[in-house]
C-alpha cells in the first residue's frame, strides 16, 4: 500500500468519524427540538456531500478496475438507499417515536455500511490503487465534498413515496 492510497482512506475515515458522533448526538436528543432539528440537518448534509464525493473520487476509480467493481457497486447503492432513508427521516414528524425508531434503524444501517467500507472495501481497494489514483481521489474527494455539501438539501419523501 502507498501512502498516497493510506491518506486517502485515512480522510474517509474521519468523515466516518465524524457520522458516528452526530449519530450519537442525535440519538442523544428528544422530540422535535432545535438541537435534533439541527443535528439531522448537519447529519443530511454531511452524509449527502460525503457519498457524492466518495463516489466521484474513490468509487468512480474503483468501478475501471475489475476486481474491485462488484463492492464498488454494493456500496454505490447502499448510498442510494441511505439517501432514502434519510429522505424518508425528514419527512416523519420529529417528535413521534416512529421518527426515533426509524432514525435508529438508520443508523444501524449507515453504521453497517461504513464498518463494511472500512473493514472490507478499503484494504481490498489498496491493492488496487497506485500513487496517481491516490493522489487524484484526495484532490477530487476534497474539492467535490465542499462543493456538495454546500448544495446539500434536507429532502422529506416518505419511502412509500419514493417507490411510486
Amino acid at each position: 500500500m502507498t501512502e498516497q492510497a493510506t491518506k486517502i482512506f485515512d480522510r474517509l475515515e474521519q468523515d466516518h468519524d465524524k457520522h458516528r458522533k452526530l449519530l450519537d448526538q442525535i440519538e442523544a436528543t428528544t422530540g422535535d427540538s432545535d438541537g435534533r432539528n439541527c443535528l439531522f440537518e448537519e447529519l443530511t448534509k454531511e452524509l449527502k456531500g460525503h457519498a457524492a464525493a466518495e463516489e466521484q473520487a474513490l468509487y468512480s476509480t474503483m468501478m475501471r478496475k475489475p476486481a474491485t467493481t462488484d463492492d464498488t457497486r454494493h456500496s454505490v447503492a447502499e448510498h442510494h438507499e441511505i439517501d432514502e432513508m434519510l429522505n424518508d427521516l425528514a419527512a416523519t414528524d420529529k417528535s413521534s417515536s416512529a421518527w426515533l425508531q426509524k432514525f435508529k434503524d438508520f443508523a444501524h444501517r449507515y453504521r453497517h455500511h461504513i464498518e463494511e467500507e472500512e473493514e472490507d472495501h478499503f484494504p481490498d481497494f489498496e491493492d488496487h490503487i497506485d500513487d496517481e489514483d491516490a493522489r487524484f481521489m484526495a484532490k477530487v474527494f476534497e474539492r467535490r465534498k465542499q462543493a456538495e455539501k454546500a448544495e446539500a438539501e434536507v429532502t422529506p419523501l416518505a419511502l412509500e413515496d419514493a417507490k411510486s
